[in-house]
């Protein structure tokens, strides 16, 4: 399969790639890096991304901004990042890759840990997953031509220990190698619909 992998250079878009990669032609995209970049907030952009790759067989998105500040210190410009990039980017690339991926394609997003298990100042971050998770259940239901939605929730990789861990605190981390397995699953598998933990 042709896999578009969108924040392959990020900690998890790298555990996603290192599973997919072995087995299916990986197609790297970032913000900035990759074989193609794109701002997923900006669906023209989106577009774009699509009418350059031409034909796919699945989409992975691995990106998505959120904001971490105490609950009092938000605002409305501020939660709307995660809103903006985390949610409405990765809902950006199903909508505008609808018509574009391959029949029985599929899409897999990534949420978090956080609305499920919060942190200090991670609100924002939690208001996004849990928009996810809504956003797949209902969409599955109505998706075109055999496709399907699943989005992967993870935890703390242990990858991201060092740099992260201490906003985390008790959490143990996910092996990083888990988390590929998800994505692998998800995009070999047959379940639609579905947020699959990685806990």
């Amino acid at each position: 399969m042709r896999i578009l992998v969108v924040g392959a250079a990020g900690h998890v878009g790298k555990a996603a790639c290192s599973e997919l990669g072995a087995r299916h032609d990986i197609i790297p995209v970032g913000r900035t890096s990759g074989a193609h970049q794109v701002d997923v907030a900006d669906l023209a952009a989106v577009r774009k991304l699509y009418r350059e790759v031409g034909q796919i067989d699945a989409v992975v998105c691995c990106a998505g901004d959120t904001t971490f500040a105490p609950l009092t210190a938000l605002d409305q410009e501020m939660f709307m990042v995660g809103l903006r990039h985390k949610v409405m980017g990765q809902i950006n690339l199903v909508l505008a890759g609808l018509d574009t991926i391959s029949d029985g394609g599929s899409f897999t997003l990534t949420s978090g840990v956080l609305d499920r298990d919060p942190i200090r100042m991670g609100v924002n971050a939690a208001t996004a997953n849990g928009a996810l998770a809504g956003f797949v259940k209902s969409a599955a239901i109505e998706m075109p031509r055999g496709l399907r939605i699943n989005v992967v929730s993870p935890g703390m990789l242990d990858v991201s220990e060092p740099r992260y861990g201490k906003w985390f605190p008790g959490h143990k981390p996910v092996s990083s190698h888990d988390v590929g397995l998800a994505y692998l699953k998800c995009v070999e598998g047959a379940q639609t619909g579905q947020v699959v933990i990685v806990a």
